[in-house]
């Protein structure tokens, strides 16, 4: 699911995170690598629209300070992202932008059909670019390293909790559960508080069920699907799937921690956390605003503990490159994400210019580095910090420890699946888990056979 917040919105107003734009159109500039005056001239794409005034100001403010700090290199933003349907179509007519605004479900396939540049040669001693955390990197990496982008947001599914209910229920919300009997445990605490309160919620339809179904999977140490020579195979048929739809059949069923009511989506169980009748979901750490905002709650009701178990769905963006752009031309589009994403001369200026409205800072992702850039980063977003970052605590210490799995190939028809799958163990007692995996298995693998 396209949970994102990039700091590209996330400094403009989390309002307008996630708006995908159409893709723009015009002449592109791949084989004209010089701009007026003999300078190099890049075509970029994910300007926001002009119905996003605050967005969009900020991200021309940006091409202007770019462009003045960099004379040799014209930057023209066009509005979009990149679009699956429509890039190759793009890419043969000679419209793709020099440097595309790509999910991280996006290279794969782009690095296996050739249709992407490969940066390797460009990036030494890039500054910065060596600070991104491995993982992050990797998903714009090929089987021998070669990389053909950069990210330049993440985002993972923690344990979101309300610190209040947890004090209620006589547990402590410094310390919230690390393992999944914990967060049973929990919930039946919770939920025994009456009144309507409901200990633990998920989703189960529009693929949102799907979609934590594999974040489940994943913390039991088990895959959705994995690679079987060039083809794609289902793998939640597996130990760790049932493991996962045993624990949701128990909560819901035998600890009754899951209240009676089924079948929801994001807008119910934030409705939920918001009325301050719900004790923990799955999320990653841009619900917090939205449920504050939109529920006049205050930042310091929550907490947000990293997800129980070995590792967690997540996801992100960046960006990549036109395989028929220049040498200059790759190397000016590095430059312009390394100073837009990476520079914390950059941060430090959209922080600052943040601190005056009401976006959150201090929430603890995006997170792109290790070492000392990542700590750098860190101590602008505390000096301007306006959300208690202490709660967030528990996610921060354990995330090092749970690996980060993007979605799997064709995710959206797998969630479809998988969403029957929770629907059936979170409203049938008697559901047969066995056989859900089973069929489900069977579907995905036809789902997967047209994976390219």
């Amino acid at each position: 699911m396209d949970r994102i917040r990039t700091r590209r919105f996330a400094a403009a107003g989390l309002s307008c995170a996630l708006a995908l734009g159409v893709a723009a159109c015009g002449d592109s500039s791949s084989s004209d690598g010089e701009g007026a005056g003999g300078k190099v001239r890049i075509t970029v794409n994910g300007m926001p629209p002009k119905t996003q005034t605050v967005d969009r100001a900020n991200f021309e403010e940006d091409v202007r300070l770019f462009e003045k700090s960099h004379p040799d290199i014209d930057i023209e933003p066009r509005e979009g992202l990149m679009d699956p349907k429509t890039f190759s179509a793009k890419l043969a007519g000679g419209q793709l932008e020099d440097v595309f605004y790509v999910y991280f479900t996006d290279p794969a396939g782009l690095i296996a059909r050739h249709q992407v540049a490969d940066i390797s040669p460009y990036l030494k001693g890039v500054p910065q670019v060596g600070d991104v955390r491995p993982e992050l990197q990797k998903v714009f990496q090929d089987a021998d390293g070669r990389t053909y982008g950069l990210p330049t947001g993440n985002y993972s599914l923690g344990l979101l909790y309300n610190r209040e209910l947890f004090k209620k229920a006589g547990l402590d919300p410094d310390q919230p559960p690390a393992d999944w009997d914990a967060v049973r445990t929990a919930a039946q605490k919770i939920a025994g508080l009456g009144d309507g309160t409901t200990g633990y919620a998920d989703f189960s339809k529009n693929n949102q069920g799907g979609w934590h179904l594999t974040s489940w999977i994943y913390s039991m140490g088990g895959d959705v699907a994995v690679k079987d020579g060039d083809t794609w195979k289902a793998a939640f048929d597996s130990d760790a799937g049932r493991k996962a739809l045993q624990t949701l059949h128990d909560m819901r069923w035998t600890d009754d921690s899951m209240g009676t009511r089924q079948l929801l989506e994001i807008p119910d169980v934030q409705k939920m956390m918001g009325a301050g009748k719900l004790g923990m979901y799955m999320a990653g750490p841009d619900n917090i605003p939205t449920i504050v905002k939109q529920f006049e709650r205050k930042y310091d009701e929550y907490g947000l503990t990293a997800i129980p178990g070995s590792a967690t769905l997540g996801g992100g963006d960046g960006y990549m490159f036109n395989a028929k752009s220049s040498p200059e031309k790759i190397k000016a589009g590095i430059e312009w994400l390394r100073w837009k994403f990476y520079d914390p001369a950059s941060e430090e200026r959209h922080t600052k210019k943040s601190a005056s409205t009401d976006v959150p800072i201090g929430l603890p992702q995006p997170n792109l580095f290790s070492g000392e850039n990542q700590a750098e980063v860190d101590a602008i977003h505390a000096r301007y910090a306006n959300v208690p970052q202490e709660n967030f605590k528990p996610f921060v210490d354990r995330s090092a420890s749970v690996e980060l799995k993007v979605e799997p190939p064709n995710a959206q028809q797998i969630y479809t699946v998988l969403d029957g799958v929770m629907q059936a163990v979170l409203t049938k007692k008697d559901a047969d888990i066995d056989q859900l995996l089973a069929d489900a298995a069977k579907q995905t693998d036809a789902i997967l056979a047209t994976v390219r």
